[in-house]
């Protein structure tokens, strides 16, 4: 699966908010937010008149940047949102929350979504007592997530864990930190989400 390789701290300039896209840097001083409060490029600092098009544009594109997913696959979340019940923009939110590689994340046993991808690419996880590997994989309550025995002193991993405290752990998870092991206790609903975004910009933009 494709994926952005690009500089991160860049998007979060772009978006001019914190992504939180690398993990601890984004709460130190060397966030580049803190350090460089505009727009990347030649004309960042310039004064953009910004269309009711380019609003929903870019709010769309936080939305990506947050999960780190590509355009052809955020489609294919927004058609599957449309087909459920309920509303749409708060269903796109949920499948992308539901994301393997965002419960890693989520749990807290890695800092960055980014970091908690490649963890579960390189099988450090398993899913109800089965080894999972693709990060786009969707969970269902009930389901138990669980870093496997020989990953357990990796060092990155266990200072994750220590500072799981200051993020915090969602209501619709439950994490067993000595046991390593979490567990999805709910599907997650749109108060879970505390990120400002806007879907309904989202829904408004492939609705053109």
């Amino acid at each position: 699966m494709a994926k952005y390789t690009g500089p991160s701290c860049r998007l979060c300039r772009r978006q001019n908010m914190e992504l939180f896209l690398k993990g601890e840097r984004c709460y130190t001083d060397k966030c580049a937010i803190k350090r460089r409060n505009y727009a990347p490029g030649q004309h960042g600092q310039g004064r953009a008149k910004v269309t009711d098009y380019g609003v929903q544009l870019r709010e769309k594109q936080k939305v990506r940047r947050i999960y780190g997913i590509l355009e052809k696959q955020f489609r294919g979340y927004f058609a599957e949102a449309d087909r459920m019940k309920g509303v749409t923009g708060e269903n796109l939110l949920s499948l992308l929350e539901r994301r393997m590689d965002n419960i890693v994340y989520r749990l807290g046993f890695a800092s960055s979504r980014a970091e908690a991808r490649q963890l579960v690419k390189h099988g450090h996880f398993t899913l109800n007592g089965r080894k999972a590997t693709i990060p786009s994989m969707l969970v269902r309550p009930g389901d138990v997530v669980e870093l496997r025995e020989k990953s357990r002193k990796i060092v990155a991993i266990n200072e994750s864990l220590e500072g799981v405290v200051r993020r915090g752990v969602p209501q619709w998870l439950e994490l067993q930190k000595d046991a390593y092991r979490g567990s999805i206790k709910a599907l997650p609903v749109r108060e879970d989400i505390t990120m400002p975004i806007q879907e309904q910009l989202i829904v408004e933009l492939y609705s053109k």
